[in-house]
C-alpha cells in the first residue's frame, strides 16, 4: 500500500496544492463577473423556486425523469454527506478553523459555476431509447468540442466519475457511518458495512424512480434534524459566536494567531484544506451534480440553474457551517490535529448531549451517507450508460455495493486522498467543457431573466 500512498500523494499535491486552487475559484470568479453576481441577484429567484417545490414537490417522479424538486433533493443527497460532518472536521483538524473561511469563498463562487453546470446540463440533455431522459457533463462537453477529441475528454470525464463516486466516493460515505456507529454503539464496521450495501442495491435497482422518491424523503427529514440539533449546541454557547468568528477570520490568514489553532498549519493549508473539503462537500465545478438537474422537469434550462446554486447555499453555508460552528464554539479542536474525521463532530456534540453526541451523530452519518450513496450511485449510473450501454448498469451496482462493503474497513486517511484524488481529476474535463461554452451558459441565461415565466417571454 506504500507504493498506492504515495502515487496518490503526489498527485494530489500537483491537483490540489497548485492546479484545482486556482482553477475552482478562477472559473467561478469568471462566471460571477459574466454573469453579473447571479448568486447575489438571482438569489430570491433560486429561493422561491426551492422552497416553492419543497411545497408543491410535482407528483412522482416518472421513468422519464424527475421534477426540479426531486433534482434538487437529488443533488442535496449527494452534497450533504460525509463533506458535511467528517470532511469539514477533518479540514478543521488539520488546517485550523481559518480552512471554513477558504470553504466559504469557494461555495461564493460555486454557486455561479454550478449555475452554469446545471444550465448546460439541461441544454445538452438527451433521451434514451426506451424514453427515459440522460445527461451530464459527458454531453455538455461533446457540445463544447466536437469530434474525436470531445469524445475522448467526455470518456475521460465519464471514467473519473465511475471511479471518483461510484466506487471511491460510495466508500468513502461507508467508512464513515461504520467509524460513527463503531464510536456510538461498538457495532463492528463491517456489519454496518454490508447493511449499507444491501440496502444499497435495493434502492438501486429500483431505478429512477426510487432514487427520486427517496431523496425528496429524507433530505427535508434529515436536514432539519440536523439543524435542530446543531442550533441547540451553538444556542447553549452563544456567548462564544463572537470568537468563533475570529477563529474563523483570523485563522484564514494567519493560522498561528488563531487560539483555536492546530500546530503547524499555514496559509496554504488552510486554503487547500478548505478548498478541498469544500469542493468534497457542495461538489459545485466538479460535474457531479449536473447529471440530476439535467433529468429535472422544466420549461427552460436557467430555470434549474437558479435552483442548482439553493444546493449550494444549503450544503455549505447552512448545513456544513453548522458544523464548523459547533466544532469551534465547543473547542473541541485538539493542537496536534490528532483527534478528526467524524470522531472530533462526535466529540462536539458530546459536549452538550454527553453520550448522546456520539448517538445523535452517528444517526444523522447514517441518512447523510446513505442518501449520498444514492446520489452518487445514479450520478455513475449516467456515465456506465454512456461508455457502455444499459446492460452494463447492473454490474456497476453489484461493483458500487462491493465497495460500499468494503469501504467500511478501509484506512480512513488512504480513502479520502484517493476520493480527492478522483474528484480531482474529474474538475478538469468538467471545467474545460463548462469554460468553452461560457457564451452559451451567457445567451441562455440572458433568455430567461428572474422572476419571469418562459411562458411569458418573447
Amino acid at each position: 500500500m506504500t507504493g498506492l500512498e504515495s502515487a496518490v500523494q503526489f498527485v494530489n499535491g500537483l491537483l490540489w496544492d497548485y492546479l484545482l486552487l486556482f482553477v475552482l475559484v478562477g472559473t467561478g470568479v469568471w462566471f460571477t463577473i459574466r454573469l453579473k453576481f447571479i448568486q447575489i441577484r438571482g438569489f430570491g429567484e433560486g429561493f422561491r423556486r426551492t422552497f416553492g417545490g419543497l411545497f408543491h414537490r410535482g407528483g412522482e417522479a416518472g421513468n422519464d425523469g424527475m421534477s426540479s424538486f426531486q433534482a434538487l433533493a437529488t443533488s442535496i443527497a449527494a452534497q450533504v454527506g460525509t463533506g458535511n460532518l467528517a470532511g469539514a472536521a477533518t479540514a478543521i483538524a488539520v488546517g485550523g478553523p481559518g480552512a471554513i473561511f477558504w470553504m466559504w469563498v469557494s461555495a461564493f463562487f460555486g454557486m455561479a459555476t454550478i449555475f452554469a453546470e446545471a444550465t448546460m446540463a439541461q441544454k445538452f440533455k438527451k433521451v434514451l431509447p426506451d424514453g427515459r431522459v440522460t445527461g451530464g457533463p459527458v454531453y455538455y462537453i461533446m457540445g463544447a468540442f466536437r469530434g474525436t477529441f470531445g469524445k475522448v475528454l467526455a470518456t475521460m470525464f465519464a471514467i473519473f466519475v465511475i471511479f471518483a463516486l461510484g466506487f471511491m466516493g460510495t466508500a468513502v460515505q461507508s467508512n464513515s457511518i461504520a467509524s460513527a456507529f463503531h464510536n456510538a454503539f461498538g457495532i463492528p464496521s463491517i456489519v454496518l458495512g454490508v447493511l449499507m450495501a444491501v440496502l444499497s442495491l435495493i434502492v438501486f435497482l429500483g431505478g429512477v424512480k426510487r432514487i427520486a422518491k427517496v431523496a425528496e424523503t429524507v433530505v427535508p427529514i434529515m436536514a432539519a434534524f440536523y439543524i435542530l440539533g446543531a442550533l441547540i449546541v451553538i444556542i447553549a454557547n452563544f456567548q462564544y459566536i463572537p470568537y468563533v468568528f475570529k477563529e474563523i477570520v483570523v485563522g484564514a490568514f494567519s493560522p498561528q494567531s488563531a487560539s483555536g489553532g492546530v500546530a503547524g498549519a499555514t496559509v496554504q493549508i488552510a486554503m487547500k484544506k478548505g478548498v478541498a473539503r469544500g469542493l468534497f462537500s457542495n461538489e459545485a465545478g466538479m460535474g457531479s451534480t449536473p447529471h440530476a438537474h439535467a433529468v429535472a422537469k422544466v420549461k427552460h434550462p436557467a430555470e434549474q440553474g437558479y435552483v442548482a446554486m439553493m444546493g449550494v447555499f444549503i450544503d455549505t453555508f447552512i448545513i456544513l457551517n453548522l458544523t464548523a460552528f459547533v466544532i469551534i464554539i465547543t473547542k473541541s479542536i485538539t493542537p496536534d490535529g490528532s483527534l478528526q474525521g467524524i470522531a472530533l463532530t462526535q466529540e462536539a456534540f458530546s459536549s452538550l448531549y454527553g453520550v448522546f453526541g456520539h448517538v445523535f451523530i452517528a444517526i444523522c452519518m447514517f441518512f447523510f451517507a446513505f442518501s449520498t450513496i444514492v446520489g452518487w450511485y445514479f450520478f455513475g449510473e449516467a456515465n456506465v450508460i454512456f461508455i457502455f450501454g444499459e446492460n452494463a448498469t447492473k454490474v456497476y451496482a453489484a461493483l458500487v455495493c462491493v465497495c460500499v462493503a468494503l469501504g467500511s474497513l478501509a484506512d480512513v486517511q488512504l480513502i479520502w486522498d484517493m476520493a480527492d484524488c478522483f474528484n480531482g481529476l474529474m474538475v478538469l474535463p468538467n471545467l474545460m467543457g463548462l469554460l468553452f461554452l461560457s457564451g452559451t451558459v451567457l445567451k441562455v441565461a440572458a433568455e430567461y431573466p428572474p422572476g419571469q415565466h418562459p411562458d411569458r417571454l418573447k
